[in-house]
């Protein structure tokens, strides 16, 4: 990395500011960098100065970038540019800010079914989108799945990673891949979209069990595991996993390419009807397990109360007939003792506050040893590193000294709600302040780019990024593309000096450029030619710019 510092502070390609590097690949060093132009944060990609001879790498390399770089989807990197500053090639990408899933493997250990549904979905959105674009990514791992603090997946690498591998792999480094590879990869036959779908069924494995698949002390014995097609089934080591989820990851790992899934689409389609139909058969459960009071979301979740409150009732019994004026000096007694000779005759109680965080709030509120005697105030906040229904903060904090009160102790306790999603609303060609507003209401933060249109009205709405329709999860950012009108072309003002002065204009209005008149000057050049333009030649200026001439008149008789 020592060599790669001297780029920090350049700019590359007269754009690019380089800030810091950020990482190491095999076969190139990340830094991130603002761009200047657009005045943004990005992540750029410069592959090592010892791969910029070798022909054959910097053609693939140039092929796979400029490829990946059509791809537009909210669950892929994007890549912005593929160029190169003096000997240097580059890619500009997105800058992630987040962890990468096996970062957050490590950390987790397990993942529950429904975090793991929802990551492979985003997944495998992204693969549907770059197959059918004709892009294999070849290296599906938890080190090239990104996850955002809102939820969203990010795949990143397309095409590339696999690259990097192999300069790894050349440079003997172990690079890890071996565990998700398809078993035609290992046999070294040419991957195709069914092996990508190989990969994220490894990865779903490790997800759903803590584990992966395939283990062995060296490459070759687990590149022969994945041949074999045996594996601990994963019920054994997960036992909450839903049977057809089980089915759906077990056809996605098929070492038989015929019993495989033919299309990411195929796949994508089994999961989204499995997630349905499992949250359709829980809120049937819960229908009908009235004594279970889940309380769910509504809207801007993040913002939402909702206050359980309990409370003992007390009934007294009133004697009827001779037994009235009994039953009136019993109910004083009550309510004095209630409000006044408890004090006197007994001093407070008081308790240290137990630790609710860390505890799913469903087990509390429906547990009697904490119902009888605590308040609960619950403020529910999207959280999607966290369980649906886990306790994350509380107050009073856990062990402060409080008073037991017969109406209950109160405590207030934040609870994550895991993943709450929402369509992105049509706001084309609507002025970007509505679509802002639009945009807010459905629980997204926003982002303004410019563009140009000739069709869409300046402050208009050109497109949005992801577009209508798409679901996202609650928080995540939408890019507004805003016009700013019709664009307008540049191009280079040509040499016209000793031309005559006919044909400097003819050349004038060929270019697209304005010709606003001629200045006549003796001179020792033959009259009629231009001996000076009002802008240099090379200078860029946009379509239609005005150029005056300067014209000998001839020499002075």
């Amino acid at each position: 990395m020592e060599n790669y510092e001297k780029l920090v502070g350049q700019v590359l390609d007269g754009r690019y500011e380089i800030l810091e590097v950020i990482g190491e690949g095999g076969m190139a060093v990340v830094y991130r960098a603002l761009d200047r132009r657009l005045n943004r944060y990005v992540a750029i990609k410069v592959m090592r100065e010892e791969l910029a001879n070798d022909e054959e790498f910097l053609r693939r390399f140039s092929a796979e970038s400029h490829a990946v770089a059509m791809l537009s989807h909210p669950n892929i990197v994007a890549v912005y540019d593929v160029s190169h500053h003096e000997d240097l090639e580059f890619i500009v990408m997105e800058l992630i800010v987040g962890i990468t899933l096996k970062q957050y493997l490590e950390h987790r250990g397990v993942l529950t079914w429904k975090e793991s549904i929802h990551f492979a979905r985003q997944t495998v959105r992204a693969l549907a989108h770059a197959h059918e674009r004709g892009i294999i990514h070849r290296d599906i791992k938890p080190q090239n799945i990104m996850l955002l603090r809102d939820g969203t997946v990010k795949v990143g690498d397309f095409g590339i990673a696999a690259l990097e591998n192999e300069i790894a792999e050349d440079n003997g480094l172990a690079v890890g891949s071996i565990h998700y590879v398809a078993p035609e990869q290992a046999r070294g036959e040419y991957p195709d979209a069914r092996s990508d779908i190989f990969s994220v069924g490894v990865v779903m494995y490790e997800m759903l069990t803590g584990r992966q698949p395939y283990e062995g002390e060296t490459m070759n014995e687990v590149a022969l595991q994945h041949m074999s097609d045996s594996l601990v089934p994963i019920h054994e080591l997960a036992i909450d996993t839903p049977p057809e989820l089980e089915r759906i990851v077990l056809k996605a790992m098929s070492v038989d390419l015929a019993g495989r899934y033919q299309s990411a689409r195929e796949l994508l389609t089994d999961l989204d009807n499995f997630w349905q139909n499992q949250n359709r058969i829980e809120e049937e459960e819960k229908a009908e397990s009235p004594a279970v009071v889940p309380v769910r979301s509504i809207g801007d979740i993040s913002k939402a109360k909702f206050t359980l409150r309990r409370r003992r009732a007390r009934r007294v019994s009133y004697l009827s007939g001779t037994f009235a004026v009994l039953a009136v000096f019993t109910a004083l007694f009550v309510f004095l003792w209630n409000f006044w000779l408890k004090e006197v005759f007994y001093p407070a109680e008081r308790m240290d506050l137990p630790d609710f965080v860390g505890i799913n709030y469903e087990s509390v509120i429906n547990s009697a040893q904490y119902t009888t005697m605590f308040d609960f105030e619950v403020t529910y906040v999207v959280d999607s590193l966290n369980p649906e229904g886990l306790i994350l903060e509380q107050d009073p904090e856990p062990g402060r000294s409080v008073m037991i009160t017969p109406d209950g102790i109160k405590v207030s306790v934040k609870v994550a709600t895991g993943l709450s999603t929402n369509q992105v609303p049509d706001v084309r060609d609507k002025d970007f302040r509505e679509a802002i507003n639009m945009i807010s209401a459905a629980g997204f933060t926003t982002q303004l780019e410019n563009g140009t249109s000739d069709i869409i009205e300046r402050d208009r709405v050109i497109s949005t990024y992801p577009v209508q329709g798409d679901t996202l999860t609650l928080g995540s950012t939408v890019v507004i593309t805003v016009s700013v009108g019709q664009q307008v072309a540049t191009l280079e003002v040509p040499n016209l000096i000793g031309l005559s002065e006919e044909a400097a204009i003819e050349k004038l209005a060929g270019l697209g450029l304005n010709y606003g008149g001629t200045e006549r000057v003796e001179s020792e050049y033959d009259s009629g030619t231009v001996i000076a333009q009002s802008i240099n030649a090379f200078t860029v200026v946009d379509e239609h710019t005005t150029i005056f001439l300067t014209v000998s008149s001839g020499r002075r008789a």
